[in-house]
């Protein structure tokens, strides 16, 4: 790999591995109201929101942190106007105070928030529109959590996305992906770690930390607490019981940050507690914990890529199955080896499917991370399930493009009808 694609997929870690509070979907949310009325310039008399029905899945059962205990839409857009700083993007809450709480709850009782599924459009989706003494404002993000694709003020375009800008964005598009397994070994081999050690760095103290955070306190169903509490005390129950603890925090309501993965945090967390917990183990040198840490994240990234940022495929079993091949990496496996993780655990969790962010994403993570270890497990033994096995192709590649079209485009009646099921739109 030469310098040039070094430095591409150092930059592609910068932009996705970066610190959110709080599920990711109702921050997006937070952000895009807190800079609605940062363009309107004064507070509000009402906030429109507009999103897509991922958008509405994620946020409906999910606690927003810093609103003492309130979920939904509503409670993110009103606590983004009222004590949201647009300025920190994904960290938009992290200033909310006990005041700011209580008049998000008085606004939300007199009317000052409205809600709309939007369809036919991306699966991420948000627009936020406040109007205040005759005026209105209106932010719209598309596609990232924080890309702000469109910004109006009384009706006129104040920002929008450059010519220049939407030409990157097509080129892009209609470039085709080149990272490889293989590229994803070599880069991680020969990196400079001084490059990117920083962002690892924050990676495994964030991430930890609401890992300890959800095992020392009652969050959500308590996962992470009862894997401990029930299991055998070893590696393979300590990664998954972190994992989901994180989750735990997370999906209720903790204010600690962590480090995204493909713009989820649950996934952020996946990529990394679990092998940090089989480094520990295992007594690995900090430079290989960091070598397996890029693959971990890289792998991620990769999977996600062929399947979207949102869909009804559960984004854990993606995490989990880089995770795997981090493990692999630190056992010393081969490139064969990491690769059969991959195909291991897709022929096995291939099909949980995302039902919105909340307490029992803790338990799909578990579920995912003791796969990943059994599909790490059998690749080491030199057992795998081959090209013809179910999806299974007969390379790493194919298998990978196999598991994305199945999340991007088999599963896109599912999300559908999921999304209908939880708006209680179907009659059971």
């Amino acid at each position: 790999m030469n310098n040039l694609q070094k430095k591409e997929l150092i930059d592609l870690l910068y932009s996705e591995l970066v610190p959110a509070l709080g599920c990711t979907e109702p921050i997006a949310i937070a952000y895009a109201a807190a800079k609605a009325r940062q363009v309107l310039g004064q507070m509000p008399e009402h906030i429109d929101i507009r999103c897509s029905g991922n958008i509405i899945k994620n946020v409906k059962g999910v606690l927003v942190p810093n609103s003492g205990g309130m979920k939904g839409v509503g409670a993110a857009a009103v606590l983004g106007v009222v004590g949201g700083n647009a300025d920190l993007a994904l960290e938009v809450l992290s200033s909310v105070t006990d005041e700011h709480i209580a008049e998000t709850r008085k606004l939300l009782d007199e009317g000052f928030f409205s809600c709309q599924l939007q369809e036919n459009v991306a699966n991420l989706y948000i627009v936020a529109t406040v109007n205040a003494g005759g005026h209105t404002a209106s932010v719209t993000i598309v596609n990232r959590h924080t890309m702000i694709a469109e910004m109006t003020r009384d009706g006129h375009i104040i920002y929008q996305l450059s010519q220049y800008a939407d030409m990157q964005k097509e080129k892009e598009n209609n470039k085709p992906w080149t990272l490889t397994m293989e590229g994803i070994v070599d880069f991680a081999n020969t990196v400079d770690l001084a490059e990117v050690k920083p962002l690892l760095d924050s990676q495994i103290e964030m991430n930890s930390a609401i890992a300890r955070e959800g095992l020392s306190n009652t969050y959500g169903a308590q996962v992470g607490k009862t894997l401990l509490d029930c299991y055998p005390e070893d590696v393979r129950t300590r990664a998954r019981a972190y994992a989901a603890a994180g989750s735990d925090a997370r999906m209720g309501g903790c204010s600690l940050p962590v480090v995204i993965n493909s713009g989820s945090g649950n996934q952020g967390m996946t990529v990394s507690l679990p092998v940090l917990q089989y480094a520990d183990k295992w007594g690995i040198s900090e430079e290989k914990t960091y070598r397996a840490l890029l693959i971990s994240n890289l792998t991620a990234i990769h999977l996600k890529h062929y399947i979207g940022s949102l869909s009804a495929f559960c984004g854990a079993v993606t995490a989990a199955c880089a995770a795997g091949c981090a493990i692999t990496y630190l056992a010393g496996g081969t490139f064969e080896q990491i690769c059969n993780t991959i195909i291991n655990t897709l022929a096995n969790v291939g099909g949980i499917v995302c039902d919105g962010a909340k307490a029992s994403c803790a338990a799909k993570i578990a579920s995912a991370v003791d796969a990943a270890i059994l599909g790490h497990q059998m690749s080491m033994l030199g057992r795998s399930f081959s090209g013809g096995d179910g999806i299974i192709q007969d390379n790493i590649e194919d298998t990978i493009k196999s598991i994305g079209y199945v999340g991007r485009v088999g599963m896109k009646e599912t999300d559908i009808e999921i999304l209908h099921i939880m708006m209680d739109d179907v009659e059971l």
